[in-house]
């Protein structure tokens, strides 16, 4: 029968060096220091558990991380075992010999954040499953050390070297998700250029060809959609935006919001000087465009109000008239002529309130009322208005064509 000491003998005498704790020193960051501190014959004493450690940390990765608890079959399965296999041969390997440059096996631990990219998961995951590999082969090397007569001090440097190469190991893996993110996001980004273009084709694009490139590009075609036309980029656009920043005429197009949104949606583009189309199905996003970019330069020449975010809804008569100035400006000479010969000031107060007299119909207390002024003075302007226009205020289509005329005519 053995008895203990010799059988600590028989360890001494093929583990000797592992019994007395390497001694630090040396140049270089801790985790190169860590290799060059630890016994080289630690290899010998863990190569042979390498098997059963690897098959208990995939085990305990499936048992404790519930986005990898699932059959492991196909890539997802053959990629874990071969991370964890990988990962054990290449610390063995540094362990031996840990000057020897090291066999480049990055692209394993970089495809390992690749592939948890594309499975629709965030790198925490993968971070949280190389912990429990960590903790697991920590547990397990520490037992078999134990077993060798390893020294304490060893097996913490131990411990430090194995979370500083699993912190490594992570580190290509963020990188590799980092690196698939990015491309994805340019991949995609060109997709969604692309649907713009389609959307904004005159003529239209097919409705079949427009729903694939919708696909691909991962953007929901809404039923109704807005163009918006910007005098400048923005320096954030809305998520759920197609953008073309690019151009000397910045736009984008949006799912047309709801009658309460339109506060909120207009917040979206503070800072910029923003019009924005009509409500339209895709089909006729270029139309949305070309009315907003047509209110845009009325708001810079001054025939429109300058606000902040221009809605082309609000001034459709005067968009659809001031899109032909020659035929505006003949109107409005042909019905408006009366108040030609008048003064500027007299000009305005009468325009005015002719306006109010036709919308409202000649309701005296209404046109007081819009124009907070006395019944009185404006049955005196409605007097005044009598006696330039005669029989032209009760004609109906003159009626009509003088509304159009005093919204078409310059402010």
């Amino acid at each position: 029968m053995t008895r203990p000491q010799d059988a600590r003998s028989g360890v001494e005498a093929t583990y000797g060096p592992l019994l007395t704790p390497a001694r630090p020193g040396g140049s270089g960051g801790r985790p190169v220091q860590l290799w060059a501190l630890l016994p080289r014959e630690l290899a010998t004493v863990f190569r042979p558990g390498l098997g059963d450690t690897a098959g208990e940390v995939v085990r305990e990765i499936q048992r404790t991380i519930p986005e990898y608890a699932r059959p492991l079959d196909g890539a997802f399965g053959k990629a874990l075992k071969t991370g964890v296999q990988m990962a054990f041969v290449q610390f063995l390997e540094r362990l031996g010999n840990p000057e020897a440059p090291p066999e480049d096996r990055r692209s394993v631990f970089v495809s390992l954040g690749v592939q948890e990219f594309h499975q629709g998961r965030n790198v925490d995951v993968l971070q949280a499953a190389y912990r429990v590999g960590a903790r697991v082969t920590w547990r397990r090397m520490a037992e078999l050390g134990r077993r060798a007569g390893v020294p304490s001090a060893t097996l913490c440097l131990l411990a430090e070297a194995i979370f500083a190469y699993i912190d490594e190991l992570s580190a290509l893996s963020v990188e590799g998700h980092a690196e698939a993110r990015e491309k994805a996001a340019g991949a995609l980004e060109r997709r969604r250029h692309r649907l713009m273009e389609l959307l904004l084709a005159e003529p239209p694009s097919p409705p079949e060809v427009v729903k694939h490139a919708a696909d691909l590009a991962r953007w929901q075609l809404p039923d109704l959609l807005v163009a918006v036309a910007l005098d400048q980029p923005p320096d954030e656009a809305p998520s759920a935006a197609l953008t073309d920043f690019e151009s000397t005429s910045p736009c984008l197009l949006m799912p047309a919001p709801e009658p309460d949104e339109r506060e909120q949606f207009a917040e979206a583009l503070a800072g910029r000087r923003a019009a924005i189309g009509p409500a339209v199905p895709p089909v006729f996003a270029a139309r949305s465009l070309r009315a907003a970019r047509e209110a845009l330069r009325l708001v810079d020449s001054g025939a429109l109000v300058d606000e902040p975010v221009t809605w082309c809804v609000d001034h459709l008569s005067r968009l659809w008239l001031l899109k032909e100035p020659f035929l505006a400006a003949e109107l409005v000479r042909e019905r408006l002529g009366p108040l030609a010969g008048l003064t500027g000031k007299q000009h305005s107060r009468l325009a005015g309130t002719l306006l109010a007299w036709l919308e409202t119909c000649g309701n005296v207390r209404e046109v007081a009322e819009r124009l907070a002024v006395h019944p009185q003075t404006v049955r005196s302007r409605a007097q005044e208005l009598e006696a330039l226009f005669s029989d032209g205020l009760r004609d109906p289509e003159r009626r009509f064509e003088m509304i159009l005329a005093l919204r078409a005519a310059p402010s």
